[in-house]
């Protein structure tokens, strides 16, 4: 069964720290790119960060300097990691691969930053 799970949502103050992390079944993360989406309250979801197989990544402007995702092979997750959080990051994050054509999605974990 194909499968995507975040984890580390919570409610931090503005300038705080959280590190999320994407696990998934099977070899899925570590053989396809794979993205963080979030979603605001009454906004669309946006792509936040990409990364691809060979290390590469892009940001939206919103969060560059900020925000890092990145590859833990021996725990074979995705993180990102988000330092100077600001009330506009508050929103569900979702990890998100593309494979064999299709879309997967984890469940969302929520992200709370207060002012």
């Amino acid at each position: 069964q194909v499968y995507l799970a975040e984890s580390g949502g919570g409610l931090v103050q503005a300038g705080g720290s959280l590190r999320l992390s994407c696990v998934a079944s099977g070899s899925m993360l570590s053989t396809n790119h794979v993205n963080w989406y979030r979603q605001a309250p009454g906004k669309e979801r946006e792509l936040v960060a990409h990364l691809t197989l060979d290390g590469s990544t892009w940001y939206i402007d919103a969060v560059k300097g900020r925000f890092t995702i990145s590859r833990d092979n021996a725990k074979d997750t995705v993180d990102l990691q988000m330092n100077s959080l600001k009330p506009e990051d508050t929103g569900v994050y979702y990890c998100h691969v593309n494979w064999n054509w299709a879309d997967y999605w984890g469940q969302g974990t929520q992200v709370t930053v207060s002012s």
